[in-house]
This record gives structure tokens, sequence and C-alpha cells, in this order.
């Protein structure tokens, strides 16, 4: 009885548990912002597609310049 009783009290587990959690969130918040970051690049990526496809005229300075 002695034995379950310490097993009961014993807090060595604790920090694995908390560790855990910690890992969980801080994968959410990587997860989440790779989500975000994707779209931010998808977007970037389609104007540079568009630049090369579509040259700005000789006189523009940016891809999309308005004369």
């Amino acid at each position: 009885m002695n034995t379950f009783i310490s097993m009961l009290k014993d807090e060595s587990g604790a920090s694995a548990a908390e560790y855990a959690l910690i890992l969980a969130i801080v994968g959410t918040g990587i997860a989440v912002a790779s989500v975000a970051l994707g779209g931010s690049i998808k977007n970037a990526m389609t104007k540079a597609a568009d630049c090369i496809a579509n040259p700005p005229a000789a006189s523009a300075t940016t891809c999309g310049a308005v004369k």
C-alpha cells in the first residue's frame, strides 16, 4: 500500500507533461504562421510570374506601373 501511495505522490512525470504542452503550443504557432506566410509567398510569386510574362514598358520603373 505504501508503494501505491508513493506512486500517487510522485511528481516526476509532471515536467514531461508540461514539456509536451509547450511543444504542442509551439507547434500550433508554427503551423498557423506557415499557413499565413504561405498565402503571402503565393501572392508574391504570382506577381513575379505576371511581371515576367508581361514585362513593363521601357519607361516604367516597376512592373505594373502606369505611364
